[in-house]
């Protein structure tokens, strides 16, 4: 698939605003950080941010970005308009839970009700991203059973990651959110060569005779369709070059999980000002990686409609 940089975008800084969403609004509903104004303006400023930006750039990618409202209207078919739905509808107690924590500086009560369902709304409108295109068959990696993990994982991992840095720059520092997002990275690695195993292996990809309905059968292309490219094979049939997704497959792996994993072990291990510079440098380079799995995710996707020019 043509990989669009606004849906690029989108992906990484929603999937990080709401993994940051969820784990303050968790931490809210169970009273694990005191109500700090700082952590809370900058957390819940970061968290919404990124949120924002990323739903914005995602209209870029439309054909008529003015009529994105539209979109909202069609929540009973469609996956994209039940993640419009659910995105809004989260702000409501983020803006709640973000009043609460730093103006009114109170947990419990109504502070704990908003967290609780700002978590769950991170949480649910990451599961519509994640249908969005889990629900595509005629691509079969994103038809797979890791397509749903990955997304959740992924923004848990840079969430947590997020949160991280927050509490060194601002306290109270916790190795639990540290060993947490440790935990994370390393599921997030494994999560993802998981996807490429399966990606590469073929499963669910259904041959040409399969996609024509003629059953197990072997046909064969006589004739190219075409003698140039067209909008098919510019949108549907993107590739990417062997010795080029080798590449970028280890960029993805050392800047998403493991260089970050080290990073956040360091700071376990050093005090003071290394640590938080190590906590502080996890997330730049997280969310870098992450762009690159991102554009992997759908450079690499190959849809149904491509066996049609023989590849």
């Amino acid at each position: 698939m043509h990989p669009a940089f606004s849906v690029i975008f989108f992906t990484t800084a929603s999937g990080a605003g709401y993994g940051l969403l969820f784990a303050l609004g968790l931490a809210a509903a169970f009273g694990l950080l005191p109500p700090d104004p700082w952590l809370g303006f900058f957390g819940f400023g970061l968290s919404l941010g990124l949120i924002s930006a990323g739903l914005l750039s995602s209209s870029a990618h439309l054909g008529h970005p003015e009529r994105a409202w539209r979109a909202f209207s069609q929540w009973r078919s469609s996956w994209l308009s039940r993640e419009g739905v659910s995105s809004v509808v989260t702000y409501v107690p983020a803006l709640a839970l973000a009043f609460c924590w730093v103006i009114l500086q109170q947990d419990g009560g109504l502070t704990a009700l908003a967290g609780g369902l700002a978590a769950l709304g991170a949480v649910v409108t990451v599961c519509m991203t994640a249908m969005i295109y889990g629900s595509l068959k005629p691509i079969a990696e994103w038809h797979g059973p890791w397509t749903m993990p990955s997304y959740l994982v992924f923004a848990a991992m840079t969430g947590v990651t997020l949160l991280n840095a927050l509490l060194y720059v601002f306290g109270p520092q916790s190795r639990l959110v540290t060993v947490l997002a440790v935990i994370l990275a390393l599921a997030g690695w494994g999560i993802k060569r998981g996807f490429w195993a399966y990606r590469d292996s073929g499963r669910g990809r259904p041959t040409a005779s399969q996609a024509l309905g003629l059953g197990a059968g072997n046909i064969r292309q006589v004739q190219a369709p075409h003698s140039e490219e067209n909008y098919l094979l510019k949108e549907m049939g993107y590739r990417v070059a062997r010795k080029h997704s080798v590449r970028l497959r280890w960029i993805a792996q050392l800047l998403a999980f493991a260089v970050p994993a080290v990073l956040l072990l360091l700071s376990l291990l050093l005090p003071g000002l290394p640590a938080m510079t190590f906590a502080v440098a996890a997330v730049p380079l997280q969310l870098a990686g992450m762009l690159v799995e991102r554009w992997l995710f759908f450079a690499e996707a190959r849809h149904t409609v491509t066996l049609y020019y023989g590849f």
